[in-house]
């Protein structure tokens, strides 16, 4: 190698996933959450509300703080991996669990990795470099010419020391077959990451990578049930990509079809539920305060924990029936009191009488400040927000954090004590602040709206209901589709007493197993380019999914766009600036 061609002195970090790369930087301050926000297929950046939007991660040595949003990054990863279209390198300024594990299957399933580095406080130094090479735990700046010398291949890691009870070694050993010796060893180099923090038994899962977002991760599921894998306990399903029951009649193309419902039945196969739903909380017996669980599904994880006081971590997808598989999940983050401790204090101002907005609004807006902190929040004691308000706060909170959970002051369960804002960092948050979160999620084109999209999260039954008095002696736009997805409990619910019948009249359809954020065409016709939702989620992951900006409102106003045609130009008027 000439001598110009070396590259200068490294930045030293933690190795999280060994190997040797090198590519253009690309680098963000700002987190990215990969499922939604990047394209599987391409690698390109589609978060349309991201610095990176358009930019592609195929090849570069990607550096960003820390990951954020879905569970399913790591699905994304894998896809990408497989498929060619994967960064160079991972560089993060605190690890992430999620995309990391992306790489972890990749590696222990398929013999395929990339390097994966955590820089910590070194981290600001990358944006710095136009390109970079990654080996082990260094990053060095080097010129473009510059290709990372052969290293001898990575010997698998040994596993055998972070083994801690009989059972544990006995499943690393084989003695349970071998799908559930490759969980095993995939929840224990997960469990490695955390650094002493061991193993926990859970009660139960909740599966959220049975969401088809290519072959790869249908060909890692089929892996572990075709060499025997069985859950060890109760396992539900996340919503899937399509209405199991239904896509055909509703046109879906074979090519997702079919891969889609195979990998359900994959997951079927190994002892889960059929549950799919994105709101695993509203199911029958709900975890219970304390209770250890490993869920998956980002709002999910962060009701969860927020709202019932379950502890759960932010699963990564791939990762949770691994857990399913084995009983067994990496401890440490909000398993422990200090990994629910609040890091940050938000202190809200007067809003006045909101409308139910005001929660997804809130919810983007505390989670864009908090990032990896936890928040707690104050100035919400009077208001007094219920299960749905607090489900759609964070579900919104969860697109843009990369926190497990929250703190509501006077409303979440443990607010009171791992909640206490005293001596923390403070940010405040007024109409003003929320009146910019609208302006950035209402970004359809004006004009006549064609589709009213509602239920992402699942809509509840309470939501069902209210959905039901503001439909009652109205009559909606022929021009105006409206579509819930909800669960098949609360679906079945709703037959039995006739509100799906009377929802069915006004002209709402009504869809399950499937969510807006996996839905495309032809379940949103390729006429319909002018969209409106109440969803906070979707009305941030909608833009890049399916191409079309999106309006954004209360449910109020999602009604009355549908009986009118046309979406309300203005904010609501509880945004106005007071005074």
């Amino acid at each position: 190698m000439h001598p110009a061609d070396a590259p200068p002195p490294a930045l030293r970090g933690r190795c999280l996933v060994d190997g040797a790369a090198a590519g253009p930087v690309l680098f963000t301050d700002t987190g990215l959450s990969f499922w939604g926000g990047v394209d599987p297929a391409t690698g390109e950046v589609i978060d349309r509300h991201h610095p990176l939007s358009g930019r592609n991660v195929a090849g570069a040595v990607l550096a960003m703080p820390q990951g954020r949003g879905s569970c399913s990054g790591s699905a994304v990863m894998l896809e990408l991996i497989m498929n060619g279209r994967a960064p160079a390198a991972l560089v993060f300024e605190t690890p992430d669990d999620i995309l990391t594990l992306g790489v972890i299957v990749a590696d222990e399933i398929f013999g395929r990795a990339i390097p994966v580095l955590g820089l910590g406080e070194r981290f600001r130094d990358v944006a710095a470099l136009s390109w970079a090479a990654v080996a082990g735990d260094r990053l060095a700046g080097c010129p473009a010419s510059f290709r990372p010398p052969r290293r001898p291949a990575v010997p698998p890691p040994d596993l055998a020391g972070l083994a801690a009870t009989a059972r544990d070694r006995a499943l690393l050993s084989g003695a349970a077959g071998e799908g559930a010796r490759v969980a095993m060893r995939i929840v224990l180099r997960t469990a490695a990451l955390a650094q002493g923090a061991g193993l926990v038994d859970v009660t139960r899962v909740h599966v959220d990578g049975c969401i088809y977002t290519g072959p790869a991760g249908l060909r890692f599921a089929e892996h572990l049930r075709d060499r025997g894998a069985r859950v060890a306990v109760p396992t539900t399903l996340n919503a899937i990509s399509v209405d199991a029951r239904r896509w055909r009649d509703l046109g879906v193309d074979p090519a997702l079809g079919v891969p889609a419902t195979a990998l359900a039945q994959a997951y079927l196969d190994m002892g889960a539920r059929d549950s799919f739903t994105c709101a695993p909380y509203t199911l029958d017996a709900p975890p219970r305060f304390g209770e250890a669980i490993a869920w998956s599904e980002s709002n999910a994880v962060v009701f969860a924990n927020s709202v019932l006081g379950a502890r759960t971590a932010k699963t990564p997808d791939l990762l949770d029936i691994c857990i399913a598989l084995t009983g067994r999940a990496p401890g440490g983050g909000p398993h422990g009191d200090a990994g629910r401790r609040a890091g940050l204090a938000i202190a809200v101002g007067p809003l006045g009488a909101a409308d139910d907005s005001l929660y997804p609004l809130l919810g983007h807006a505390v989670g864009s400040l908090a990032r990896d902190r936890i928040p707690v929040v104050t100035g919400l004691e009077g208001l007094a927000p219920g299960p749905d308000d607090l489900k759609a706060f964070g579900a919104a909170f969860a697109t843009t954090a990369s926190a497990p959970m929250f703190h509501i002051r006077g409303v979440t369960p443990e607010a009171d004590g791992l909640g206490d804002p005293a001596g923390l960092p403070a940010e405040t948050l007024g109409r003003a602040d929320l009146l910019a979160v609208w302006r950035q999620l209402d970004i359809g084109a004006a004009g006549a709206i064609d589709l009213v999209c509602l239920g992402s999260p699942h809509l509840s039954r309470t939501e069902l209901e209210r959905l039901r008095h503001l439909c009652r002696g109205r009559t909606k736009s022929p021009r105006v589709g409206v579509t819930v997805t909800c669960g098949r409990d609360t679906l079945a619910g709703a037959e039995a007493d006739g509100l799906a019948a009377e929802l069915a009249a006004f002209g709402v359809r009504l869809l399950t197993d499937t969510c807006w954020c996996m839905i495309a065409e032809p379940v949103i016709p390729p006429a319909a380019r002018r969209l409106m939702t109440n969803s906070g989620k979707y009305a941030h992951y909608g833009p890049g999914l399916v191409g079309r900006g999106l309006r954004f409102g209360s449910l109020e106003r999602c009604i009355e766009a549908a009986c009118t045609s046309v979406a309300p130009a203005d904010p609501p008027g509880w945004l106005a600036p007071s005074g």
